[in-house]
């Protein structure tokens, strides 16, 4: 068991490598509990997504809630879109297409968190990185986060 506080997060811009969800405006932050013994079977991202930002449509293996905190978010979960204000707690089950991102003009600063330390992601669309327009979406990635915090 352990206690993550506010100034702990490390927020970083997203990394300007990856092809498929270019957004260097937007920053998160990955926490998990390195206690010990550590509760393994969650995970949380914060994120604080930038005006006109999108994360790309993409499933996950695993079933996922994102927590709007600030702002308004644009969310689509299968085939249908959704405006979203703060305040507002979105379930999106494993295997299930979906995206977010910022319509307006202020940040969205969200949560989404994991039954996992071991996030996979699928990308079906993408935020192409300058220079990588017209490829199609990378194999499907998985992030052990206990690595990042070794």
């Amino acid at each position: 068991m352990g206690i993550i506080r506010p100034e702990q997060r490390n927020y970083q811009p997203l990394d300007e490598s990856d092809r498929d969800d270019y957004r260097p405006n937007s920053r998160m932050a990955f926490v998990i509990d390195t206690g010990d013994p550590p509760v393994r079977s969650l995970s949380f991202i914060f994120e604080t997504c930038a005006p006109g930002d999108y994360i790309p449509l993409h499933t996950h293996t695993t079933d996922e809630a994102i927590i709007i905190e600030a702002g308004e978010a644009e969310v689509i979960i299968g085939d249908e879109t959704h405006r979203v204000p703060a305040g507002s707690v979105v379930f999106v089950a494993a295997g299930t297409k979906h995206a977010s991102g910022n319509p307006t003009d202020k940040p969205v600063r969200a949560q989404g968190i994991f039954p996992t330390d071991l996030l996979d992601i699928t990308y079906l669309a993408r935020n192409p990185a300058p220079g990588t327009e017209g490829m199609p979406p990378q194999p499907p990635v998985a992030l052990d986060l206990r690595k990042l915090f070794d």
